[in-house]
């Protein structure tokens, strides 16, 4: 079933006679191709695939060497976007909400004359949770580069190294070695820094017999991977190890709780309990995981105000941290596939504790 099949069902619910999605992330899950101007437009013959001139020579040759689905087909515009889409003045349209401007939704309300303007919160979002085996592949192998990585830093990694080499060493392997890019800006950050969950490295040199913690993923074909590991760069205390051995111990619990059809909120109470109960309640202040596709944050979310059940199919990280100010942090996270019956773990990189 292709991307435009999935979202047929929505149209038919809606009374609309077509979608158009203006987003980059919608246009790139419908289309397989990435512009940075363009629209696309769903209906039940096809999807127009409407780019700017400087992308139309790359969506054509793309469209020739069927590395788009079958059913859509790239255009030019020369004269603006909205002149483009002058075929839909009589159409009900059904646009994204959480995804359009204001100034956007008015333009488009005059262009449709004779027509009328629908609104959907997040439209492509429900169908893009179960991922097809394209993306799968793709994440499986923007995985593979980030636990190649991960291999490779800890050779790299010695007193008198910085956090923003650590970082830049990182990125510059997962270029190297395929991805399109980085999934996020990396994190690698040491010492009493490790406990900010989403530090930034600086240009410091690594805390010896502390905590350094590295947040990263690469990017293939738009979809991302997502990969905490924490390790130390000297000894660690018993405190140390105690912290590192119960975050390990709350995220195997949580993988052990997912399943298809679970609570996302069972989830997350696996590994927040866990942690509450080894002395450390109030020290884990995120989420235990979030799904990931071309977004590296899609819904939903293993939190414990989420009340939905997971799908099979959907891709999920699994990252409980404990954050201890003027000490430092732990996090540990994996990529898992959800499945009818448990799931599959995507990523292979160590999580004993590594003292180097």
């Amino acid at each position: 079933m292709t991307a435009r099949e999935k979202l047929l069902p929505l149209l038919e619910e809606k009374g609309a006679d077509c979608a158009l999605l203006l987003d980059e992330v919608s246009i790139r899950w419908l289309t397989r191709f990435a512009a940075s101007d363009g629209a696309a437009v769903v209906d039940r013959t096809g999807v127009r695939l409407l780019v700017d001139p400087r992308y139309y020579a790359a969506a054509k040759d793309a469209a020739a060497a069927r590395l788009l689905p079958a059913d859509v087909h790239p255009e030019p515009f020369t004269g603006g976007l909205l002149a483009a889409l002058a075929s839909l003045t009589d159409r009900k349209v059904l646009v994204d909400s959480g995804r359009l401007t204001v100034r956007t939704a008015e333009r488009l309300r005059g262009l449709l004359s004779g027509g009328e303007l629908l609104f959907c919160d997040d439209v492509c979002g429900p169908s893009r949770r179960v991922k097809a085996d394209y993306e799968l592949d793709c994440i499986r192998r923007a995985q593979r580069i980030t636990d190649g990585a991960f291999e490779h830093i800890l050779g790299f990694i010695r007193p008198g190294v910085t956090e923003t080499e650590v970082a830049a060493e990182l990125e510059y392997f997962c270029r190297r070695n395929g991805a399109d890019g980085m999934a996020f800006e990396t994190i690698a950050v040491s010492g009493k820094k490790s406990a900010y969950p989403h530090g930034v490295p600086g240009d410091v040199a690594l805390t010896e017999n502390a905590f350094l913690t590295m947040d990263f993923g690469a990017r293939v074909d738009g979809y991302c991977s997502d990969m905490t590991r924490t390790v130390v760069l000297g000894r660690a205390t018993d405190e140390m190890k105690h912290i590192y051995q119960t975050v390990l111990d709350a995220q195997e619990k949580a993988i052990a709780a997912v399943r298809g059809g679970v609570l996302c909120s069972e989830v997350d109470a696996a590994a927040r309990s866990h942690i509450d109960e080894n002395g450390y309640a109030g020290l884990f202040g995120h989420s235990t995981g979030h799904s990931l596709g071309l977004e590296i944050h899609e819904r939903p979310a293993f939190s414990a105000v989420c009340d939905e059940n997971i799908g099979p199919g959907t891709v999920m990280t699994v990252e409980p941290g404990i954050y201890v100010e003027g000490l430092g942090g732990v996090r540990i996270e994996d990529m898992v596939l959800v499945t009818k019956t448990g799931c599959e773990d995507l990523t292979d990189s160590p999580k004993a504790l590594i003292e180097l």
